[in-house]
């Protein structure tokens, strides 16, 4: 039976207003006589054994805590034949799913501050004896009170831990997004069951989008979208944190809430604080005298499988976090105008954006009729910087620097001598792939390729034959492998891990990469470069002593080389400010490396002796080009890159030779387009290189170096990129 308003319960609480209302009862706010202060009353109705224990429980473990940020319990009592009822501290305000409506996606700070508040009240249930868990934590049981403090709210679904036994002490329930896989079923639950729904709930929070379900994830029916796609202004540290929360095996999430504490904190360098302290914008003052919107006490308290008017659950209730704004009537002919504009309008963006950022999904044939027409809002004019021609013998032994910015290319100590020379390379600077003559056999005495390939949900290493036989899959770990680098002997490879996705020029997406080692047979493994920062963008020298990478172990890219034999690691580029270095390329003497250098936002070619000496800029592209992914032809004589517009666009393939840089203008390979991450053959008359069709997928292909007898290699319907040529094994 439902309270009237008025109604005065066990002689001391005055019902003031119904606040939701559900299958086994209400939530009431009402005002506690005796005290004169508002209280929440929760109401259960269901008498049955199992129900009423479920509902003492729930007294016995919010009386029994003491916390900032959880409720208090203060009274329990049963009436009768009419239910039992709990009462609790009234959380005055809005829950998390309430803010999300009214305003969108909350700010990266708020999400911080209030997964930080959050944690310390999942450490203070998880350190309980015996511990406690939620089971239901979700943005409707995140309340935030009118002064921003943040309250995590309804037990209904905890779980008490007797020793080794987990005994449910309430209904099991799932939460389709926020639960993890084990909650399903029978599988065991513990405190990184909680862990995992504080990760899915902040990650709907950043991105307005209720993540991909954890038990169709462990199922492989898909797989989780990384937070920085969908909301791109997030730092690439707090994504990090959050998708790590919500790994599919537990023992890849955070270990226990003050780990995703500190995690979250210094993701953005928050300053520690006392528990309780995590305040968050509230909300404006308008809004605060709004009835409660149930949503939370009652809906976890409601059986399993059942809504809250005792149907089967609606999907709705846990569904799309926004909710369209109720618009007025208009005319007929008003609405039909209005909706063929904006349908014009709409198809007039999707154009612009999917030639400009999504090229690969529009077949060729168009893509090249807009392009000759040179549409500056769709393809950004070329600007070719004209550097004069210098007065003496051109050298590379300093670049030009513009005078907006200071750069300093020096390195920081004295690197370890090489083995290979420091000479420069020499060679007629020409320009001419067809001279090197017709192949006689794909890609000389080997045959292989090495490439990276999202087919099995993420990506791992695969090796194949340049006929398309003998495919073979070379690394299977759990957060991922791709950048793999053959060693000149064709016997090892070199490899990054964790690799989640394909990363594009502009983004940075192996901070918390390691360098790895494995044998063609898929056998070895073995870790590389054990140190703080990320370490990526793996280059082999010729003479298999060494290998170039980038890291940011000292807070921005820059390129290192480790001798393999001894492990040391000696930092070859220091930049100052936003300047950072990546993607090292060894000449085929082992005497220079090409590299490059993001600056003023742009992407530009370097090179550098093998010791870090001598640095020169080899292109001056302007800012409107980006300059990215150097190697080199076989006599070291030219330098190749990839070439695309400042917008992510269809790259192309360009040249410059080395000797004579400085006066000579890079020269554009008449390839088809797109061509990405070449790389020569062994016997350097074939290309391998990333492209794609007019399906859109991004695979491996290979041709001669004049463009003929292109062919796709993988044809998978996922993503194959970083294709690497195996060399000839030495005799």
């Amino acid at each position: 039976m439902t309270l009237e308003r008025g109604a005065l319960l066990h002689k001391r609480y005055r019902i003031v207003e119904i606040l939701g209302q559900g299958g086994m009862g209400s939530v009431y706010r009402a005002v506690d006589e005796n005290l004169g202060v508002d209280v929440a009353v929760k109401e259960n109705l269901f008498t049955t054994d199992e129900y009423a224990r479920q509902f003492r429980l729930e007294a016995v473990i919010l009386a029994n805590l003491r916390h900032p940020n959880l409720p208090r319990v203060t009274d329990h009592f049963v009436i009768g034949d009419q239910g039992q009822y709990l009462v609790m501290d009234y959380i005055e305000g809005e829950d998390l799913r309430q803010r999300m409506e009214r305003q969108g996606n909350i700010t990266e700070d708020e999400a911080i501050l209030l997964g930080a508040a959050m944690c310390d009240a999942l450490q203070h249930l998880h350190t309980r004896k015996p511990p406690i868990l939620h089971r239901d934590l979700k943005p409707g049981n995140v309340k935030i009170t009118p002064d921003g403090h943040v309250f995590l709210v309804d037990f209904g679904l905890a779980k008490v831990l007797h020793g080794s036994q987990a005994t449910t002490t309430g209904a099991r329930a799932m939460t389709p997004g926020y639960s993890p896989p084990e909650q399903y079923g029978t599988a065991r639950t513990d405190p990184r069951t909680d862990i995992y729904s504080l990760g899915a709930t902040l990650y709907a929070a950043l991105s307005g989008i209720i993540p991909e379900d954890g038990l169709a994830r462990a199922m492989d029916n898909t797989q989780l979208t990384p937070l920085r796609k969908r909301n791109s202004k997030v730092s690439r540290r707090l994504a990090s944190a959050i998708e790590r929360a919500m790994g599919i095996d537990p023992a890849e999430r955070f270990q226990n809430a003050d780990e995703f504490k500190n995690s979250l904190l210094g993701s953005k360098g928050k300053t520690q604080r006392l528990p309780g302290e995590y305040l968050i914008q509230p909300a404006p003052a308008e809004n605060r005298s709004e009835p409660y919107e149930m949503g939370a006490i009652e809906r976890a308290s409601t059986p399993p499988g059942m809504s809250l008017s005792g149907g089967l659950l609606a999907p709705e209730e846990e569904g799309p976090v926004f909710k369209p704004p109720k618009r007025k009537k208009k005319g007929f002919l008003r609405r039909f105008v209005s909706v063929v504009f904006w349908l014009l309008l709409l198809s007039a963006a999707l154009i612009v954006s999917a030639v400009r950022f999504a090229p690969q999904f529009i077949p060729p044939v168009w893509l090249d009729s807009l392009e000759s027409l040179r549409i500056p809002f769709l393809f950004p004019a070329v600007i070719q910087t004209n550097v004069p021609a210098p007065t003496g013998t051109p050298t590379a032994t300093a670049p030009v620097v513009e005078a907006t910015a200071t750069v300093q290319l020096a390195p920081t100590q004295t690197p370890t001598k090489l083995s290979t020379a420091t000479l420069k390379p020499t060679g007629t600077p020409t320009v001419d792939p067809a001279s090197l003559g017709a192949p006689t056999h794909i890609g000389g005495t080997i045959g292989q390729v090495a490439f990276a390939s999202i087919r099995l949900g993420i990506p791992q290493i695969f090796i194949i034959n340049t006929d398309g036989a003998n495919l073979a899959q070379l690394t299977n770990l759990q957060l991922g492998a791709c950048q793999p680098s053959w060693s000149p002997d064709g016997s090892q490879l070199a490899f990054i891990s964790p690799c989640r996705a394909r990363g594009e020029v502009y983004e940075n997406l192996y901070s918390d990469a390691g360098l790895y080692l494995i044998n063609a047979d898929g056998s070895g493994l073995t870790t590389l470069a054990d140190s703080l920062g990320g370490n990526f963008d793996p280059a082999w020298s010729p003479d298999g002593t060494h290998i170039a990478f980038t890291s940011n172990r000292d807070g921005q890219n820059e390129i290192y080389t480790l001798d393999i034999a001894s492990g040391e690691a000696t930092r070859l580029t220091t930049t100052d400010g936003d300047i950072e270095s990546a993607q090292p390329s060894w000449s085929r003497d082992g005497s220079m490396i090409a590299y490059t250098v993001k600056r003023l936002g742009a992407y530009q070619v370097w090179a550098m002796s093998a010791n870090g000496e001598d640095k020169v800029q080899l292109v001056r592209s302007g800012q409107q080009l980006w300059d990215y992914l150097p190697f080199w032809s076989l006599d070291g004589s030219t330098v190749f890159f990839n070439q695309r517009n400042l917008a992510p666009t269809r790259p192309w393939l360009m040249s410059i030779p080395f000797v004579g840089h400085d006066t000579l203008t890079p020269a554009k390979l008449a390839l088809p387009t797109p061509i990405e991450d070449v790389e020569f053959s062994p016997d350097g008359l074939w290309l391998i290189f990333e492209s794609s069709n007019g399906d859109g997928n991004r695979d491996i292909y290979f041709s001669t170096v004049s463009g003929a007898n292109r062919t796709r290699l993988t044809d998978d319907r996922e993503v194959d990129f970083d294709p690497a040529w195996r060399p000839a094994p030495n005799p």
